[in-house]
């Protein structure tokens, strides 16, 4: 699926913090965290974080960060996208977009927790893993008992890679949308 050419991938903003809590909360069953928390993703961790942009607006966001034990590693921590965003190829764009910010060969996996429940988001990374030729492994990483008594569900750990070189398709498609970064 090829995204719309009106969508711009980037960086977020410190100014898009609310903006960026807003298209959380309006994505079940995301985990919704403070607003300060997704000031803090805009600013200090604008480098590992992509949004997507249609006429002025954010309608997807993708948080995230390098781990510090694995810096060869990005860790995506959660995708959103607002309901006039969902099913145009906005969610791999933008990972697209992030993988090809370090093109360099410095970042060889991506990791994401999910629940068994969530479709989606597994199979987008089913689809990131195919588009760059390498496999998604599982293993557990917090049982439902890491969870203090909260109802929520157990949180698989999957992982891409190794990721190579970004393929022709992969930085056309990935840098077509970019804007400005």
């Amino acid at each position: 699926m090829s995204t719309p050419s009106d969508i711009v991938f980037r960086r977020p903003h410190e100014s898009e913090g609310v903006a960026v809590h807003e298209i959380v909360a309006g994505s079940p069953p995301l985990d919704v965290n403070s607003e300060y928390c997704y000031l803090l993703l805009c600013t200090h961790f604008a480098d590992t974080c992509t949004v997507a942009e249609r006429s002025g607006r954010l309608i997807g966001i993708q948080t995230g960060y390098r781990e510090p034990s694995a810096p060869d590693t990005l860790f995506i921590w959660q995708i959103a996208v607002s309901p006039e965003g969902r099913g145009l190829g906005i969610g791999r764009g933008m990972v697209e977009h992030l993988l090809s910010r370090f093109s360099d060969g410095s970042v060889r996996f991506l990791e994401q927790t999910v629940t068994k429940t969530n479709t989606a988001s597994r199979a987008l990374f089913q689809s990131v893993a195919r588009h760059h030729g390498t496999e998604v492994s599982e293993s557990l990483l917090f049982g439902d008992s890491h969870f203090a008594g909260a109802e929520h569900e157990a949180e698989y750990l999957l992982r891409i890679g190794p990721i190579g070189q970004a393929s022709p398709l992969t930085m056309t498609s990935a840098n077509k949308n970019q804007g400005v970064t």
